[in-house]
């Protein structure tokens, strides 16, 4: 593979994440198209050091560190979507008008 490849596919990870993101309305959908985003730029960071010939490893370290972000994010988000949906029984975003109590 070469590092154009590699860039254009992780450029289509980051639009489809995008549209994910921003046009389902399930809380479930919206956390996987941000986790589509973060894949893209996690292959391009690492297509870019694994092109780049230098041989160290901020490549790897950034991957790791996006990788440990991710699962945060996730951790965080199921735990607002378990609150959200015991507090208003609302699992879309359009059933949600506010958010305070």
């Amino acid at each position: 593979m070469t590092l154009m490849t590699l860039l254009l596919l992780a450029a289509a990870l980051i639009g489809i994440g995008l549209y994910g993101a921003l046009s389902q309305q399930s809380f479930v959908m919206l956390m996987m198209g941000l986790e589509l985003m973060l894949n893209g730029v996690m292959l391009a960071a690492v297509a870019f050091w694994a092109f780049s010939g230098a041989g160290t490893p901020e490549g790897q370290l950034l991957t790791i560190i996006v990788m440990a972000v991710m699962a945060i994010e996730m951790a965080m988000g199921f735990a607002l979507v378990v609150a959200v949906f015991r507090a208003k029984q609302a699992d879309m975003t359009e059933a949600l008008s506010e958010l305070k109590h």
